[in-house]
């Protein structure tokens, strides 16, 4: 008999499809303390939680039965995934219960807020009536700026245009062809500051997106502009939001997340101008009811079945074929990571090719490892092996596999070819030994490097004296090197550097490298 705790609310419908699976005997603990948690773990093989529980490092140490933790929802920031993965323990999510009922808030705050409509309320229940006061504006004609162009911003701009508003959208991964398909405009991000009345967030909380609205990129909107974030906490700088609001250059917000949860009183809460919600973006019946289903189904069959769905941490095979494919399964998630992560923009097709012992492989696995790694920057961490191929698909990228016995210069090679709008991108590496995975070309030029840390790749004429450069600069901003491979096309022309460094770069440092002499391009990454 398998034991899963259900420590957190979970819908009717959920609970019922877990009660009633044989084999299964589930115990619901809510509001439990961390060291509550901690102390009756260990009796369980499965635990099925929401946002409220802390999955931490301490929590997992504890479990000595554990074997899969689903998550009802998206995101799985309450997780230590490193952590439940290096104990063998699946993290599941679900993704897509709640991307309707998501958009949805974000239009209804975006409603709101134009209109008012929580400040007239507070107005009438305190016995005003106050019509000129509360005069807004309406949404038909307006621009609408979406950032983030996935499941649910599309969702939010299919939606406006019935609005009939005008839609541009910035999504580095979404072709124009796809904007199209939307019926929506693709800019850039700066276009999109300068067009939008109103500008709606739907990325994932990452590096790339901390404080991504910030005061610079504030100071590039138009003056009276309307904010709206239903997406994370931290995406935008609350700081700088008040400050705007307060100069007028950002007539009005509506944050749903926040940098803290909850933030409690504040001065930006306070504000008039602000409309806010406690973190409602998935609180809806609907989606508590789809998400609780789609969870209870997923723990049921791996713990009964050994079926893995939505896992974030391991891909879905039996474990005696898994340990064969593992390095493979790295090389090609890295591959498509640090591609991504080499300035690329409007993906349309990724062709992967497959020869030597790689080609023997179950390459559908090794296809999804990749799209997740290239996918990951832009739409973030929660894309995995199971639904890559599918936020491929809805972004509009066509994928292709080539598979030969031969293994060209290696014993086994995976190549991906990217179509992007500067045209085709090309990475390539191979497995070495049992598990050493190299990167062994870029864009066809050959070099041998290690595609793990910070990592900087720059463009270069193959010029004397560019290493000891490069090595000085670094220096001189206290980086050490790890690794330094060169690859040239040709003598005297076009080559490759690739730095493999111990801490990550400021921009200072990034700077000065690309204004060396003969440095033609210059991209970071971190794997």
């Amino acid at each position: 008999m398998k034991k899963v705790l259900v420590s957190d609310s979970l819908s009717k419908e959920g609970l019922d499809i877990l009660s009633a699976q044989e084999g299964l005997k589930v115990d619901v603990k809510t509001g439990l303390k961390p060291d509550e948690l901690k102390a009756i773990i260990g009796e369980y093989d499965g635990l099925i939680i929401r946002s409220a529980t802390k999955v931490t490092a301490e929590i997992i140490a504890a479990a000595t039965n554990l074997k899969v933790v689903g998550r009802a929802g998206i995101g799985v920031d309450n997780v230590d995934v490193p952590a439940a993965t290096q104990k063998g323990i699946v993290v599941m999510n679900t993704p897509g219960g709640n991307t309707t009922t998501t958009a949805e808030h974000a239009l209804s705050l975006m409603m709101s807020m134009v209109r008012f409509i929580p400040q007239a309320t507070a107005s009438m229940k305190a016995g005003q009536w106050e019509k000129k006061k509360f005069e807004g504006h309406e949404m038909c004609g307006k621009t609408l700026g979406v950032i983030g162009l996935g499941a649910i911003g599309s969702i939010v701009a299919d939606r406006a245009l019935g609005l009939k508003m005008k839609v541009v959208a910035y999504d580095p991964f979404i072709t124009p062809e796809r904007a199209s398909e939307l019926g929506v405009e693709k800019v850039d991000l700066e276009t999109l500051y300068k067009k939008a009345d109103i500008i709606t967030i739907h990325v994932p909380k990452m590096k790339e997106t901390l404080n991504l609205i910030c005061k610079e990129t504030i100071g590039k909107m138009k003056k009276g502009v309307y904010i709206v974030c239903a997406a994370r906490g931290g995406i935008v700088n609350e700081d700088d939001l008040l400050a705007a609001l307060e100069s007028g250059q950002v007539a009005g917000a509506a944050l749903d997340v926040f940098a803290q949860e909850p933030p409690g009183v504040t001065p930006l809460i306070m504000h008039p101008n602000l409309i806010c919600t406690p973190h409602l973006g998935a609180s809806t019946e609907e989606a508590q009811t789809a998400v609780a289903i789609q969870v209870a189904d997923q723990v049921s069959d791996y713990l009964l079945r050994g079926i893995i769905t939505n896992s974030v941490n391991v891909p879905s095979v039996s474990p005696e074929e898994l340990s064969k494919m593992l390095p493979y399964v790295n090389l090609a998630e890295k591959l498509g990571r640090l591609q991504a992560q080499l300035g690329i923009e409007s993906v349309s097709a990724l062709d992967i090719e497959y020869s030597g012992k790689a080609a023997s492989l179950r390459t559908q696995l090794l296809t999804a490892s990749a799209l997740a790694g290239l996918l990951a920057p832009a739409v973030g961490e929660w894309v995995n092996l199971v639904n890559a191929p599918v936020t491929a698909r809805e972004r509009g990228i066509t994928v292709r596999e080539t598979v030969s016995s031969k293994g060209e210069d290696y014993t086994s090679l995976i190549r991906l070819t990217i179509d992007t709008k500067d045209g085709k991108k090309t990475i390539a590496g191979a497995v070495f030994g049992k598990d050493q995975v190299r990167v062994v070309e870029i864009d066809g030029i050959p070099v041998e490097a290690i595609p793990q840390g910070n990592i900087l790749v720059l463009w270069n004429n193959d010029r004397p004296g560019l290493v000891g450069a490069i090595g000085t600069t670094l220096g001189n901003n206290k980086l050490n090197i790890g690794a330094l491979q060169f690859g040239r096309a040709s003598v005297g022309g076009r080559a490759i550097t690739v730095v493999n460094i111990d801490s990550e770069p400021d921009d200072k440092t990034l700077k000065e490298l690309a204004a060396l002499p003969n440095v033609l391009a210059l991209h970071k990454a971190i794997l």
